[in-house]
């Protein structure tokens, strides 16, 4: 299989299509992401020219990998818990932490690289835009969104991890 072969992907797409809409729901993804994500890492083989010998059978075990990425992400993130879930009557100190947390916050999304400010500012906005509202707003293709979050956020853990404590189990602080 070559890049030049637009059958031989013409063919996969809907093998692709159906395995992805197979996993996502057990990995909490989109099937459009889980696809996404299959058609870049084939793209990428093809462009160092490594074709799989069995496109079928690689393509299911692609699928099934990103897959079980997603449910092992899943598992180490948190739920972010905005300011309405905040008590009303909170200390004063209370509200001084959570302000410092924002501002770093804020602060590392401007530092992230090429897109990703403008897409994590666009999810942090507390009007909650629907996915195909932020790829309107940043003039992308919706389908780019869930790869390039998870790209974005990725690289925002990796700079809060020097920042901030990451929580034990059970909410413990190292």
């Amino acid at each position: 299989m070559t890049t030049h072969d637009p059958h031989l992907l013409r063919t996969l797409a809907p093998l692709l299509a159906a395995e992805s809409r197979a996993e996502a729901p057990a990995a909490g993804v989109e099937p459009d992401d889980l696809e996404q994500a299959v058609w870049l890492k084939l793209l990428e083989r093809l462009q160092d020219h490594e074709a799989p010998d069995r496109p079928a059978d690689w393509l299911r075990r692609a699928v099934r990998a990103e897959a079980r990425r997603a449910r092992r992400t899943a598992l180490r993130e948190r739920p972010y818990h905005g300011e309405e879930a905040a008590a009303p009557h909170t200390s004063p100190e209370s509200s001084a932490l959570t302000a410092e947390r924002r501002r770093a916050l804020r602060a590392a999304v401007r530092r992230t690289p090429g897109h990703c400010p403008r897409l994590l500012t666009a999810m942090l906005d507390p009007a909650d835009p629907t996915y195909r509202e932020i790829a309107g707003e940043l003039g992308i293709s919706q389908g780019s969104l869930g790869p390039m979050r998870s790209r974005c956020l990725g690289c925002l853990r990796r700079m809060l991890a020097a920042e901030v404590p990451a929580p034990r189990p059970m909410g413990r602080v190292r």
